[in-house]
């Protein structure tokens, strides 16, 4: 049963269905404005490379064994990434009581170039250990986003989360919010959407033999370290949820690590191959591209480590950063790897019509009923 406490939520949902059809008006766009023929465009030897396409086994024995295989290839793909702290080195900056939580802000070391920012709500209203929501924020936004405390809410999740029972955490990402001036070049390198930030941390990542979007997954890993010591939080009960970017580290980090038990994806569920095809490579940011890859498998085998745990992606039709032809794919696909488990259920694909890089009321709903039917 859904307990939606905040009335202004509830509002603008309800305001959002009186003016739209499912999406944000000023997002909207047709599919035939934006999707081409494929490969129109795209010089032929581009055309004529050896893409994957990866075959799920026809027996769950089979896959298990091939399933160690993929995710190993991912660890070694995203090259000689540090070992995670083995003792956390933790300050908690302030700690204020809440209409219904407690908010901390907090400062984790990660050993190797910078204190990870971040904060934690946790309800009182809830008796017992807790489950708790990893909000991944995307691209050009930060931890304030998933809290709500700037002007672009659109990925705020805190209040509905927190009014059904759920932590709340977020972290700022290596190039976002107050980790800003923290790179190589400090402060000359502070911008609103830090992009000189993010190239340099890639460049200087590479000479290391690690990729950028390993070392941003590792920070994610040590936030659930830091989640599965607090007292109060039931680690068994860990979900991540993002958009965006967020949504690719979500299911990145899934893929990766069996303590998320569920995961909401809004956008960027992305099959490489189309967006290639769709001449779309400009509509993802350096900092995810993994040298690589695509010499062993497109996304579907990472996303396939996550079965049979609980996956949700909510996706634009015209979401440029997310091909349609591809997410087809992407649903067969990993609908066929689910049913290995017999888990068709726990996989779930939603594409909104005439839809953009949106993250809506609605689907904000749908990944309430998510994290409910999953993780209470």
């Amino acid at each position: 049963m859904k307990r939606i406490k905040s009335f202004f939520f509830l509002a603008g949902f309800l305001i959002s269905l009186l003016s739209t059809d499912i999406i944000s008006g000023q997002n909207s766009v047709t599919p035939d404005s934006i999707w081409q023929k494929p490969w129109d465009g795209v010089p032929e030897y581009y055309q004529k490379w050896n893409y994957p396409d990866y075959k799920f086994p026809e027996k769950l024995s089979e896959w298990n064994i091939k399933r160690i295989e993929v995710r190993e290839t991912l660890r070694n793909l995203l090259g000689d990434i540090p070992e995670r702290p083995s003792k956390l080195k933790v300050k908690t900056l302030s700690r204020e009581v809440k209409d219904g939580y407690i908010l901390e802000k907090f400062l984790i070391d990660n050993e190797i170039d910078s204190w990870i920012p971040g904060y934690l709500a946790i309800p009182t209203n809830v008796k017992g250990k807790v489950p708790v929501i990893v909000g991944l924020h995307g691209h050009s936004s930060s931890k304030e986003n998933i809290f709500g405390y700037n002007s672009n809410t659109a990925q705020d999740v805190l209040a509905l989360l927190i009014s059904n029972g759920y932590a709340v955490m977020a972290i700022d990402s290596y190039f976002n919010g107050e980790r800003l001036g923290t790179g190589p070049a400090g402060e000359s390198e502070r911008q609103e959407k830090g992009s000189d930030q993010e190239l340099s941390q890639f460049k200087l990542n590479l000479w290391f033999g690690r990729s950028l979007w390993g070392m941003q997954l590792r920070d994610e890993q040590i936030a659930i370290d830091y989640l599965a010591s607090r007292p109060e939080i039931d680690a068994g009960r860990i979900g991540v949820e993002g958009m965006s970017m967020g949504s690719t580290r979500a299911w990145w980090l899934a893929a990766l690590d069996e303590r998320v038990k569920a995961v909401v994806g809004v956008a960027c569920f992305t099959r490489y191959k189309e967006l290639i095809e769709q001449r779309q490579l400009k509509a993802h940011g350096i900092y995810y591209f993994v040298p690589g890859v695509l010499n062993y498998f497109d996304t579907e085998a990472i996303m396939g480590l996550i079965a049979p745990r609980p996956f949700l992606v909510l996706t634009g039709d015209s979401d440029a950063g997310s091909p349609l032809a591809g997410m087809n794919v992407l649903e067969n696909k990993l609908n066929r790897v689910y049913s290995l488990y017999n888990k068709n259920e726990n996989f779930k694909s939603i594409i909104y019509k005439n839809t953009g890089h949106v993250f809506t009321d609605e689907m904000k709903i749908e990944m309430l009923d998510w994290f409910n039917e999953f993780l209470r």
